[in-house]
């Protein structure tokens, strides 16, 4: 197939390209700066948020991946949900099969933070004018360079002792990146997959803190974790943007939606893509070699 990836530099993205190559697809790499691209598939100017570039982009394609959101800026969700809108719209307009989205987990009847109801919308939005969209909802994605992944293990690694909010206690279903990959791939000509949400998932549910901790013991480290039940998301946000390399805005958006338990309810892309996916330790033992390569490499 002819394939658009949107956000194709970015954290699943620049793997998502190699591995739809490998796959025998023709990869199409959406970026803003077509001439500084150098990874898998033929680069194509285009850019979300701006209309005009996406009809050129789209045109000839028979299915697009989405990849992309807006974190970083306060107004991320009028910005994704404008990009979500206009996407849609070009993929309808030069008539595509699919789209593909990673979105994120968590139960539509809690009270989702505004980054996980931000997500929900741009699932509606991406096919409001018609084209079937497959969702894969993930939560912590295990990978080196993930923002939520990177933010775990800068904590581990800074503060050997640490005061932490309520939040470390909620539970998620972290997976890794390259079984994010996996999936994504291998839904694309599953018919069974349009027009869907599939949770994605990997073996195990733990909490926050249960991550932290078996990081630690895998890096062997030594941390000491003191709840504060009154450490408010915008104190936490300030506070990790003091010990990560996270900035304020994006840690405050993810904090927000740390309060929200984001497992895997139903396991129905186990039966339309069956693979056995990593378990948490191996997943971060994965991160970390990648980590080090690239240090190696840069060095």
């Amino acid at each position: 197939m002819r394939v658009v990836v949107a956000g194709a530099t970015g954290f699943v993205g620049r793997r998502l390209c190699p591995a739809l190559t490998e796959a025998g697809h023709e990869v199409l790499a959406m970026t803003r700066r077509p001439e500084e691209y150098t990874g898998a598939g033929e680069a194509v100017p285009g850019d979300v948020h701006d209309a005009s570039t996406l009809g050129d982009a789209l045109r000839g394609a028979d299915a697009a991946y989405y990849l992309v959101h807006s974190l970083g800026s306060a107004d991320f969700e009028t910005l994704d949900a404008d990009a979500a809108r206009a996407f849609g719209g070009a993929a309808a307009e030069e008539g595509l099969q699919r789209i593909v989205y990673l979105g994120g987990l968590g139960d539509d009847s809690d009270d989702l933070s505004p980054h996980l109801r931000s997500r929900r919308q741009v699932e509606e939005l991406l096919g409001s004018d018609g084209v079937p969209v497959t969702s894969l909802r993930a939560g912590i994605i295990v990978g080196h360079g993930g923002v939520s992944w990177e933010l775990t293990r800068q904590l581990v690694e800074h503060l050997p002792a640490m005061v932490t909010p309520t939040w470390v206690r909620t539970r998620t279903q972290p997976i890794a990146v390259a079984d994010v990959v996996r999936y994504l791939v291998g839904v694309l000509e599953v018919p069974e997959a349009a027009g869907r949400a599939l949770d994605i998932g990997g073996p195990e549910v733990l909490e926050y803190l249960t991550m932290m901790r078996r990081l630690a013991v895998i890096q062997g480290r030594r941390m000491l974790v003191v709840p504060v039940p009154l450490l408010t998301p915008q104190l936490s946000s300030r506070w990790l943007s003091l010990v990560t390399d996270v900035d304020t805005q994006t840690g405050r958006s993810l904090i927000d939606s740390m309060s929200n338990e984001v497992i895997v309810r139903d396991d129905a892309i186990r039966s339309l893509v069956p693979f056995e996916p990593m378990g948490y330790d191996e997943a971060v033992l994965a991160a970390l070699g990648e980590r080090a390569k690239q240090a190696r490499t840069s060095s």
